[in-house]
This record gives C-alpha cells, structure tokens and sequence, in this order.
C-alpha cells in the first residue's frame, strides 16, 4: 500500500510538473508571437513614416518655386496631410516620443505651418517671407529623409533589426544608460537632425510666441516673497500672517506660490499680479442661483480693480460654477484678456481664479474702427441661420494674434446656436463656435 501511494505521489508530481512546464510553453510561445507582431506593426510604422517624409520633402521642394496662390494652397494642403500621416505612423512607433523628440517637433511644426499658409496665401498671395522659411524647411526635410531611407535600407538588407532597435529604444527610455543598436539606430537619426528653422508665422508653432511678454506686467518691477504673501492676503481678504510660502514657479511667467488655509495661490514675481487662486474646500449642497453667483463673481472682480468686465458663458461641475470674463473696451469685447472665476454655490464664496489670459494680453489698445460694418459683415453669415444678436469682438488666433469681427449668435434650424465671427476689416469668415448649451452651463466648441 506504501508503495503504491509513492507511485500515485509521484506521478501527481510528475503531472504536475508536466502541467507547468506546458503552461510555461504556452506561455512563452504567447509572448513570443506577440513580440513578433510588435515587430511588423513597428516596421511597417517605419516605412509609412518614411514614405510620408519623402513626400513632405518633395512637396517642400515644389512649394520654392510657387507664384500663384492656387497652386499654393494646394501644395500646402497635401504637405499638411503628409505630415499628419508622418505624424500617425511615428506614434505607432515604442518611446518616439522621448527617442525621437527633435523628428516629432519637426512633424508637427511643418504641419502646422503648412495649414497656417493654405489660410494666408489666399488673402496675401505667396509672400517672400515663406519662400525663405519654406526653403529651410526643405533643407531640413530633405536631411530627415535621406536619414530615415538610410536606416529603411537597412531594415531591408539586414544590416539593422527592429527587434534590436526596439530593445534598444526600451533601455534608453528606460533611462538605463546607451544600447547597442549594431549600426543605423533612430538615435543616430536624432544626433544627426539638421538645424531647423526658427519660423514666424500666425500659429502655435511660431517662433515669436517663446520671446512674448507678458502685457500687462510690461514695465511694473519685481516684487519679494514678503510683497507677494501682502498681494495675496490682501486679495483672499484676511490678514499678511495667514499666508505662508510654498515654493516657487518657474518658467516663463515665474510665480510666487503661497497657500493660506485650504487656499493655493500664485503671484507673479514681476508686478505682483495674482494669476491663480485655488480653495481645495469641500462644496456641500447649492443653495446659490447662478444669477446670485454670477452677481458675486463680478463684484469680487470690481472689488480687486478688474473693471468693465463681461461675462461671457460658465459650466457648472460638483456645485460650482465657473465663469468666463472679459473685459470691453469701448464697444469692444476683449475675448484675449480672459477671466475664470468659480463660485461655490453652497455658500457664494470665491474658491477660483484664473488670470494668465489677463496677464499675458492686457493692454490698452488701439482699436481701429471696423472697414466692414456690421450689415455688410452679416451677409457673409449663412442664410441657414437666424442672427440672433451682434457684438464687435477682439478674438485670438492660432499664433496669438488678435482679429477684430463682428460676432453673430445666432440660431440653427435645429435650435442649436452658433457663433459666427467675420473679419471687420475683410469681411471674410474667420471663425465658427458650436455651442454646447444644457443644464451644466455652456461648453464652446
């Protein structure tokens, strides 16, 4: 009987083991096949964002030599979707964003640029800035591809292996120091990444927006860590000694950061102006109507010399609501110069504030008066919508820019409402807001 319960016991352990070791099998099967594919999709990744770099290249090469507007225009809008596809096919690649950051800049900046000048060259035509510009851009695309066709070739011939590019892009993503690569490497495509040009143009991309000021601090002097705790207690309402320090913001509207309670607030070190004020408080039930908070938001603005401001729309999310401001200027609103302000509606207090569109645009403008007037403007609205009211507007652009329009709300045939803002110096069309209106508050879209 001993025996025999030996056997059985060694045969459920032999099972056992026979059972792991086909698990494992299976196991490491699954991963391997996994791997493999991992290692298609990034080849095939690779050779769409080759393809779409030479096209960029070719279209880049073309867009020197344009004269005619129409032309132009459809150049730059296939060099826009080439980079959105070279855009695609590099995402899909393990870590390009860390390992390729130079190449992904490049994508995006070009893209950009090209859908700014599908908009300008048909109101200005092809002007000798862009040629300039285009043909750096040129230059550096044409290195780009020849780098990416180097590797490809590569790929192709066996001199280079995704599996190993791959492993290699997992440990420096990982911070683990330099890989072996065995040759042609995406890290050697970035070490030899040509100078790109430093563009100037109206959209996110731009040079000129890394060396903006901030408007409304221009001229006003730094202020200390002890006039900074004297600006925020004076615009919480309490006392100097109930605020205290809490570190410092960097970057390029450096700050003061101060708490007091459960409030988090930023002055900035130039001027003293209060950009943020957070209470991170519990909110219970409303017991505040939106037109009682909207009522205390203005006069919490009036109190601390933000005047002539107008209130454009607010969502309400957890009991609170937040408001959007901005400021008029004679007949003009100034949607640049924007406001946010959150009112708990438990009790009415100020537990929000956001100024960065305040401090970076405010300033004293000289507004022309409108070429187009508002009758003339409003033609150009659809005759699909019912123009409900008009306002003259200062509203940004892509590249931080202002355009002076005439806004029309106005209603859809499905009740909906739109804003249509056309240019008051063209009369073009430049902009169209869906708004986005239910019992929250209004998202614009």
């Amino acid at each position: 009987m001993g025996r025999r319960k030996r056997v059985l016991q060694i045969t459920a352990v032999a099972a056992a083991v026979a059972l792991a070791a086909g698990f494992a099998i299976q196991g490491y099967s699954r991963a391997a096949r996994n791997q493999r594919l991992l290692e298609m999709n990034a080849v095939r990744a690779y050779y769409e964002l080759t393809a779409a770099v030479s096209e960029m290249d070719a279209d880049l090469q073309k867009l020197q030599y344009v004269t005619t507007p129409v032309l132009m225009q459809s150049l730059c809008a296939d060099l826009y979707a080439r980079a959105m596809t070279a855009q695609m096919a590099l995402g899909e690649l393990p870590a390009s964003d860390v390992l390729l950051e130079q190449t992904c800049a490049f994508l995006a900046q070009t893209g950009d640029y090209a859908n700014a000048l599908v908009k300008s060259c048909a109101l200005e035509g092809c002007r000798q800035e862009d040629s300039l510009q285009l043909g750096q851009l040129a230059e550096a695309s044409s290195a780009l591809s020849s780098a990416l066709l180097e590797l490809e070739a590569g790929l192709s011939g066996g001199t280079a292996d995704m599996a190993r590019l791959l492993d290699a892009e997992q440990t420096l993503s990982a911070g683990d120091g330099q890989a072996e690569t065995g040759g042609n490497s995406f890290q050697d495509i970035e070490a030899d990444f040509p100078e790109t040009p430093s563009l100037i143009y109206d959209g996110p991309f731009s040079e000129h927006l890394s060396r903006r000021i901030p408007l409304a601090l221009e001229g006003l002097e730094e202020v200390t860590q002890e006039q900074a705790l004297e600006r925020a207690a004076a615009f919480l309402g309490c006392q100097p000694q109930e605020v205290t320090p809490a570190g410092q913001g960097a970057g390029a509207l450096p700050t003061w950061a101060l708490r007091a309670g459960n409030a988090y607030v930023e002055v900035t070190r130039q001027g003293g102006q209060v950009l943020e004020l957070l209470n991170a408080r519990s909110v219970g039930e409303a017991a505040v109507s939106t037109v009682q908070a909207v009522a205390a938001a203005k006069a919490f603005l009036e109190e601390r010399g933000f005047s002539s401001m107008k209130e454009s729309y607010h969502i309400r999310q957890d009991n609170v609501l937040t408001l959007h401001f901005a400021p008029m200027q004679g007949d003009v609103l100034c949607y640049p110069d924007l406001i946010k302000v959150s009112v708990a509606l438990d009790n009415g207090e100020i537990v929000g504030f956001e100024s960065h569109g305040w401090v970076m645009n405010h300033t004293r403008r000289a507004l022309e008066t409108p070429q187009i007037s508002r009758e003339e403007a409003q033609t150009a609205v659809s005759p699909q919508l019912e123009v409900l009211s008009h306002q003259l507007a200062l509203i940004p652009t892509a590249g931080e820019s202002e355009v002076l329009c005439h806004e029309f709300k106005c209603r859809t045939q499905q009740d909906a409402h739109v804003l249509v803002y056309v240019n008051a110096a063209t009369g073009n069309e430049e902009r169209i807001l869906l708004l986005l209106e239910d019992d929250s508050g209004t998202l614009v879209w």
